[in-house]
């Protein structure tokens, strides 16, 4: 009886703020002396009943609390051991860090679906005409320690997001469809989607939507630098401005037809097996100033699966364009569809499976767990 009470006084005093728990050990001794006190009370009552001779509980040896510390022993473990162990178990309950949500969490959790619901509504963007609305589909660290964000969003008709720098990360803008204006180092020309333009660190870029309809855009970003971001703006909705009649700046059309039959794409695997994977890679590895790898356009046909790859140096972030089917990530499988996006983490690995009768269309971004491993590996991340 005693033992239990003191087991729930102990607990209120370690059930404390982490910051306080590294007093469990001294804890523990008034825990452990308040127990002494009690059990010699007890042994005292006894000796007055004529039950001196009685075996400790817990003990079978017959000494007592008294015994063990007169002869040098630790009464909580001679005597207590079962309240001593539930007294460590509730400690390292308190003083242990839980485990990252990230490790808990299963597979189906961790695929994010484009729900427009969901949306910001935002004006005026960087200084750009009109207003947008967008969320976060992947925020930062989500497929390796330079990967920001994806935003996932759309631009009204005669809206645009302005003229602006960033010194200290690269970005993507893909649209989905409809046509825009894309503007990089002041340069503007137009151009139809599905499209994906590339902005270095330290270059300027915009886009506006000169179309009717509303756009379907995304924008990726990696980090120079982990954790950094950084913003100037100019002031510039590029409404009005000269368009060139070629474009001048990087960018690809995510046109299934240019598709080929898939290779390693950048990751050193073998080719693929399967006659029913075809992949194109938009932009390597030579093209980013940041651990940014890659940005590949890949399609599954139906029944037909991606190699399994395995990610020991570069991060994938993958948007379903189109299609439907499974995700294997670490022997973990679960359903994806049109509109979803899926992080491979670091030191996993991944299969894409197509279940449905249409083909599988993926967009992935590769990133490199950093910039010595992206050098270090730079020619097997330029194989297409």
């Amino acid at each position: 009886m005693y033992a239990v009470r003191i087991v729930a006084m102990k607990f209120r005093v370690v059930n404390r703020p982490i910051e306080r728990s590294q007093c469990f050990l001294s804890n523990l001794r008034c825990a452990d002396e308040a127990i002494w006190r009690r059990l010699s009370r007890t042994r005292r009552i006894h000796h007055r009943s004529g039950s001196r001779g009685s075996p400790a509980a817990g003990d079978g040896t017959g000494s007592t609390a008294l015994d063990a510390r007169a002869q040098g022993g630790h009464p909580m473990i001679r005597m207590v051991s079962v309240p001593s162990a539930l007294l460590l178990a509730a400690l390292a309950a308190v003083v242990t860090p839980a485990r990252p949500a990230a490790l808990q969490e299963g597979l189906a959790s961790r695929i994010v679906a484009t729900d427009p619901g969901a949306y910001r509504q935002l004006k005026a963007v960087h200084a750009g005409a009109g207003g947008m609305a967008f969320a976060g589909l992947l925020n930062r660290g989500a497929i390796g320690p330079h990967f920001n964000f994806l935003h996932r969003g759309e631009i009204p008709a005669g809206s645009g997001i302005g003229h602006h720098f960033h010194n200290m990360v690269e970005e993507m803008f893909v649209i989905l469809d409809g046509e825009a204006q894309f503007t990089i180092n002041g340069r503007t020309a137009q151009l139809k989607g599905p499209v994906a333009v590339v902005c270095r660190a330290g270059d300027s870029h915009a886009i506006l939507n000169t179309g009717d309809s509303t756009l379907q855009w995304m924008n990726f970003q990696v980090a120079t630098v982990v954790g950094a971001g950084d913003a100037f703006d100019l002031g510039d909705d590029r409404v009005g401005v000269a368009v060139d009649r070629v474009p001048t700046f990087m960018h690809r059309e995510l046109d299934p037809s240019l598709v080929r039959p898939a290779g390693g794409r950048g990751r050193g695997a073998a080719p693929a097996a399967d006659p029913g994977v075809r992949s194109r890679r938009l932009f390597g590895p030579t093209v980013f100033r940041s651990p940014w790898a890659y940005v590949d356009h890949v399609i599954v046909e139906p029944g037909a699966s991606t190699p399994e790859a395995t990610h020991d140096h570069v991060g994938e972030a993958y948007y379903v364009l189109a299609g439907s089917g499974t995700v294997t990530i670490a022997g973990e499988t679960a359903p994806i569809a049109r509109w979803n996006a899926i992080p491979v983490r670091l030191d996993e690995t991944s299969r894409f499976t197509n279940t449905g009768t249409e083909p599988l269309e993926l967009l992935v971004v590769g990133v490199a767990r950093d910039m010595e491993t992206k050098l270090a590996n730079l020619q097997e991340l330029n194989r297409p």
